[in-house]
Protein backbone atom coordinates (compact mmCIF):
# COMPACT_ATOMS: atom_id res chain seq x y z
CA UNK A 1 0.00 0.00 0.00
CA UNK A 2 2.81 2.75 1.07
CA UNK A 3 4.65 1.58 -2.17
CA UNK A 4 1.40 2.48 -4.48
CA UNK A 5 1.50 5.65 -2.55
CA UNK A 6 4.79 6.47 -3.55
CA UNK A 7 4.54 5.61 -6.96
CA UNK A 8 1.69 7.79 -6.93
CA UNK A 9 3.33 11.04 -5.52
CA UNK A 10 6.40 10.38 -7.41
CA UNK A 11 4.14 10.36 -10.58
CA UNK A 12 2.38 13.82 -9.61
CA UNK A 13 5.88 15.17 -8.97
CA UNK A 14 7.18 14.56 -11.92
CA UNK A 15 4.10 15.74 -14.00
CA UNK A 16 4.17 19.33 -11.66
CA UNK A 17 7.99 19.53 -13.22
CA UNK A 18 7.25 18.75 -16.56
CA UNK A 19 3.99 21.75 -16.37
CA UNK A 20 7.01 23.93 -14.44
CA UNK A 21 9.83 23.81 -16.61
CA UNK A 22 9.81 25.76 -19.75
CA UNK A 23 12.49 26.09 -22.24
CA UNK A 24 12.41 29.34 -24.48
CA UNK A 25 14.42 29.55 -27.80
CA UNK A 26 16.64 32.64 -28.48
CA UNK A 27 13.95 33.88 -30.85
CA UNK A 28 11.23 33.82 -28.57
CA UNK A 29 10.18 35.35 -25.25
CA UNK A 30 7.69 33.56 -23.01
CA UNK A 31 4.77 36.34 -21.48
CA UNK A 32 3.89 35.03 -18.14
CA UNK A 33 0.44 35.81 -16.36
CA UNK A 34 -0.29 34.93 -13.08
CA UNK A 35 -3.44 34.18 -11.97
CA UNK A 36 -4.28 36.63 -14.78
CA UNK A 37 -2.16 39.27 -14.06
CA UNK A 38 0.91 39.92 -15.99
CA UNK A 39 4.42 39.31 -14.63
CA UNK A 40 6.60 39.83 -17.21
CA UNK A 41 8.20 37.90 -20.37
CA UNK A 42 10.98 35.67 -19.89
CA UNK A 43 13.47 34.20 -21.88
CA UNK A 44 15.56 32.84 -23.53
CA UNK A 45 16.83 29.45 -21.58
CA UNK A 46 15.22 27.33 -18.65
CA UNK A 47 13.23 28.89 -16.54
CA UNK A 48 10.15 27.63 -13.84
CA UNK A 49 6.81 28.26 -13.60
CA UNK A 50 4.17 27.40 -10.85
CA UNK A 51 1.63 24.59 -12.10
CA UNK A 52 -1.80 25.45 -12.29
CA UNK A 53 -1.25 29.51 -11.20
CA UNK A 54 1.16 30.81 -14.22
CA UNK A 55 0.43 30.92 -17.84
CA UNK A 56 3.01 31.47 -20.35
CA UNK A 57 2.37 32.70 -23.92
CA UNK A 58 5.60 32.27 -26.57
CA UNK A 59 6.40 35.28 -28.62
CA UNK A 60 8.67 35.19 -31.60
CA UNK A 61 11.01 38.05 -32.21
CA UNK A 62 11.99 36.91 -35.57
CA UNK A 63 11.28 39.50 -39.16
CA UNK A 64 7.55 37.83 -40.39
CA UNK A 65 7.24 38.27 -44.21
CA UNK A 66 3.92 38.83 -44.70
CA UNK A 67 2.07 39.06 -48.22
CA UNK A 68 -0.85 41.46 -48.72
CA UNK A 69 -3.33 39.98 -50.99
CA UNK A 70 -3.97 41.94 -53.84
CA UNK A 71 -6.18 45.35 -53.80
CA UNK A 72 -8.87 46.86 -56.38
CA UNK A 73 -7.97 50.00 -56.23
CA UNK A 74 -8.81 53.22 -58.06
CA UNK A 75 -6.21 55.87 -59.00
CA UNK A 76 -6.15 59.62 -58.89
CA UNK A 77 -6.54 59.81 -62.24
CA UNK A 78 -9.69 57.51 -62.10
CA UNK A 79 -8.15 54.08 -63.37
CA UNK A 80 -8.91 50.86 -61.92
CA UNK A 81 -5.59 48.87 -61.00
CA UNK A 82 -4.56 45.73 -58.98
CA UNK A 83 -1.87 46.08 -56.47
CA UNK A 84 -0.41 43.77 -54.17
CA UNK A 85 2.56 44.32 -51.54
CA UNK A 86 4.91 42.60 -49.06
CA UNK A 87 5.54 43.48 -45.69
CA UNK A 88 8.53 42.96 -43.30
CA UNK A 89 7.88 43.45 -39.65
CA UNK A 90 8.72 41.97 -36.21
CA UNK A 91 7.70 42.31 -32.18
CA UNK A 92 9.95 44.62 -30.39
CA UNK A 93 7.80 44.44 -26.89
CA UNK A 94 6.24 40.83 -26.59
CA UNK A 95 4.15 41.96 -23.51
CA UNK A 96 2.15 45.04 -25.57
CA UNK A 97 1.85 42.16 -28.19
CA UNK A 98 0.17 40.00 -26.75
CA UNK A 99 -2.04 42.50 -23.94
CA UNK A 100 -2.78 45.03 -26.70
CA UNK A 101 -3.87 43.29 -29.28
CA UNK A 102 -5.51 39.85 -29.86
CA UNK A 103 -3.85 39.03 -32.69
CA UNK A 104 -1.38 41.26 -33.62
CA UNK A 105 -0.43 39.29 -36.74
CA UNK A 106 -3.96 39.59 -38.41
CA UNK A 107 -4.11 43.05 -37.09
CA UNK A 108 -1.19 43.72 -39.15
CA UNK A 109 -1.77 42.71 -42.16
CA UNK A 110 -5.69 44.18 -41.91
CA UNK A 111 -3.88 48.01 -41.35
CA UNK A 112 -1.63 47.11 -44.21
CA UNK A 113 -4.84 46.27 -46.77
CA UNK A 114 -6.48 49.15 -45.31
CA UNK A 115 -3.03 51.62 -45.85
CA UNK A 116 -2.45 50.40 -49.09
CA UNK A 117 -5.92 51.30 -50.27
CA UNK A 118 -6.01 54.64 -49.13
CA UNK A 119 -2.25 55.80 -50.23
CA UNK A 120 -2.63 54.28 -54.01
CA UNK A 121 -6.14 55.83 -54.23
CA UNK A 122 -4.22 59.19 -53.37
CA UNK A 123 -1.61 58.63 -55.99
CA UNK A 124 -1.78 59.04 -59.75
CA UNK A 125 -0.76 56.41 -61.65
CA UNK A 126 2.14 57.46 -63.66
CA UNK A 127 3.40 58.09 -59.52
CA UNK A 128 2.54 54.33 -59.36
CA UNK A 129 4.76 53.35 -62.07
CA UNK A 130 7.75 55.70 -61.56
CA UNK A 131 7.74 56.23 -57.55
CA UNK A 132 7.53 52.75 -55.84
CA UNK A 133 10.80 53.82 -53.89
CA UNK A 134 8.64 56.72 -52.35
CA UNK A 135 4.97 55.17 -52.15
CA UNK A 136 6.65 52.38 -50.06
CA UNK A 137 8.48 54.51 -48.02
CA UNK A 138 5.20 56.45 -47.19
CA UNK A 139 3.44 53.25 -46.54
CA UNK A 140 6.39 51.71 -44.19
CA UNK A 141 5.77 55.09 -41.90
CA UNK A 142 1.94 55.01 -41.76
CA UNK A 143 1.64 51.11 -40.98
CA UNK A 144 4.73 51.87 -38.32
CA UNK A 145 3.04 54.28 -36.92
CA UNK A 146 -0.38 52.89 -36.38
CA UNK A 147 1.21 49.24 -35.05
CA UNK A 148 3.94 50.75 -32.88
CA UNK A 149 1.30 51.04 -29.75
CA UNK A 150 0.95 46.82 -30.12
CA UNK A 151 5.20 46.50 -29.47
CA UNK A 152 5.15 45.87 -33.59
CA UNK A 153 8.15 47.27 -35.79
CA UNK A 154 7.74 47.41 -39.45
CA UNK A 155 10.83 47.77 -41.75
CA UNK A 156 10.11 47.54 -45.12
CA UNK A 157 6.62 47.61 -47.55
CA UNK A 158 7.62 47.02 -50.84
CA UNK A 159 4.72 46.95 -53.81
CA UNK A 160 5.22 44.26 -55.08
CA UNK A 161 3.03 44.10 -58.95
CA UNK A 162 0.83 46.73 -60.37
CA UNK A 163 -1.66 45.01 -62.31
CA UNK A 164 -3.22 46.80 -65.12
CA UNK A 165 -6.43 46.88 -67.56
CA UNK A 166 -5.77 45.12 -70.78
CA UNK A 167 -7.25 48.35 -72.71
CA UNK A 168 -4.66 50.44 -70.36
CA UNK A 169 -1.69 48.28 -71.31
CA UNK A 170 -2.54 48.51 -74.89
CA UNK A 171 -3.03 52.31 -74.65
CA UNK A 172 0.50 52.76 -72.71
CA UNK A 173 2.09 50.21 -75.83
CA UNK A 174 0.49 52.80 -78.13
CA UNK A 175 2.10 56.25 -76.22
CA UNK A 176 5.33 54.08 -75.79
CA UNK A 177 5.75 53.31 -79.58
CA UNK A 178 4.97 57.07 -80.07
CA UNK A 179 6.78 58.06 -78.16
CA UNK A 180 10.36 56.01 -79.41
CA UNK A 181 8.83 57.43 -82.82
CA UNK A 182 9.50 61.30 -81.80
CA UNK A 183 12.96 60.72 -80.32
CA UNK A 184 13.81 58.90 -83.77
CA UNK A 185 12.27 61.61 -86.02
CA UNK A 186 14.06 64.38 -83.50
CA UNK A 187 17.41 61.86 -83.81
CA UNK A 188 17.46 61.64 -87.16
CA UNK A 189 16.61 65.66 -87.94
CA UNK A 190 19.79 66.21 -85.71
CA UNK A 191 22.04 64.21 -87.74
CA UNK A 192 20.82 65.95 -90.77
CA UNK A 193 21.07 69.38 -89.12
CA UNK A 194 24.72 68.43 -87.92
CA UNK A 195 25.72 66.85 -92.02
CA UNK A 196 24.11 69.91 -93.47
CA UNK A 197 26.48 72.54 -90.61
CA UNK A 198 29.70 69.61 -91.59
CA UNK A 199 28.76 70.29 -95.57
CA UNK A 200 28.56 74.01 -96.26
CA UNK A 201 31.73 73.80 -93.83
CA UNK A 202 33.74 71.96 -96.37
CA UNK A 203 31.82 73.41 -99.15
CA UNK A 204 33.13 76.46 -98.15
CA UNK A 205 36.77 75.27 -97.78
CA UNK A 206 36.75 73.81 -100.91
CA UNK A 207 35.55 76.95 -102.85
CA UNK A 208 38.43 78.49 -101.74
CA UNK A 209 40.78 77.17 -104.19
CA UNK A 210 40.06 75.48 -107.39
CA UNK A 211 42.41 72.73 -107.45
CA UNK A 212 41.03 71.12 -103.84
CA UNK A 213 37.64 71.04 -106.05
CA UNK A 214 39.54 69.10 -108.99
CA UNK A 215 41.71 66.92 -106.52
CA UNK A 216 38.97 66.15 -104.62
CA UNK A 217 37.00 64.31 -107.93
CA UNK A 218 40.40 62.70 -108.65
CA UNK A 219 40.04 60.82 -105.40
CA UNK A 220 36.84 60.62 -105.94
CA UNK A 221 37.22 58.78 -109.09
CA UNK A 222 40.23 56.78 -107.73
CA UNK A 223 37.49 55.58 -104.71
CA UNK A 224 35.08 54.29 -107.42
CA UNK A 225 37.56 52.58 -109.80
CA UNK A 226 38.59 50.61 -106.92
CA UNK A 227 35.45 48.65 -107.23
CA UNK A 228 34.44 45.67 -110.00
CA UNK A 229 31.94 48.36 -111.99
CA UNK A 230 31.16 47.91 -115.59
CA UNK A 231 29.97 51.92 -115.68
CA UNK A 232 31.58 55.14 -113.71
CA UNK A 233 29.88 58.66 -113.63
CA UNK A 234 32.13 61.30 -113.21
CA UNK A 235 31.22 64.38 -112.69
CA UNK A 236 32.68 67.37 -115.09
CA UNK A 237 33.35 70.37 -113.68
CA UNK A 238 31.51 73.63 -115.55
CA UNK A 239 34.38 75.56 -115.71
CA UNK A 240 36.07 72.71 -118.12
CA UNK A 241 33.48 73.25 -120.30
CA UNK A 242 33.43 77.68 -120.99
CA UNK A 243 36.28 77.41 -123.43
CA UNK A 244 34.10 75.34 -125.69
CA UNK A 245 31.07 76.95 -124.95
CA UNK A 246 32.73 80.03 -125.69
CA UNK A 247 33.79 78.97 -129.44
CA UNK A 248 30.37 77.36 -130.11
CA UNK A 249 29.06 81.00 -129.58
CA UNK A 250 31.78 82.99 -131.78
CA UNK A 251 30.83 80.27 -134.49
CA UNK A 252 27.20 81.05 -134.19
Amino acid sequence: MSLNFVVIIIILALIVLFKAIRIVREYERGVVFRLGRLLRAKGPGLFLLIPFIDRMVKIELRTVTMDVPPQDIITRDNVPVKVNAVVYFRVLNPEDAVVKIENYYQATSQIAQTTLRNILGKSELDDLLSQREKISQELQKVIDEQTDPWGIKVSVVEVKDVELPSTMQRAMAKQAEAERERRAKIIHAEGEFQASEKLAQAAEILSRNVTSIQLRFLQTLTEISSEKNSTIVFPLPIDLMKAFLGKEVKTK
